[in-house]
């Protein structure tokens, strides 16, 4: 399965690990970012792109991590 993720600093951690183990599971992951852990970042910049991948059929399922854990969505949403 394609799959895309996406999160800003608050989820940074979390997307390395995951994407590592969905790799490993047999997965083909995009990234849309962050690409660096950067505390000034904002999680729209990210998702925005990601659902629309999504949308697009570009990715077949999207992960939006995020640190608060109310949960990131899209601003186009």
């Amino acid at each position: 399965m394609k799959v895309g993720l996406a999160a800003d600093h608050g989820g940074f951690v979390l997307k390395e690990k995951l994407a590592e183990a969905l790799c490993f599971a047999g997965h083909e992951v995009m990234d849309f970012g962050a690409k660096e852990l950067n505390n000034g970042d904002d999680y729209p910049d990210y998702v925005a792109p990601l659902a629309k991948a999504v949308a697009r059929g570009d990715v077949e399922r999207g992960i939006a991590i995020c640190g608060s854990g109310v949960g990131a969505r899209s601003p186009i949403c």
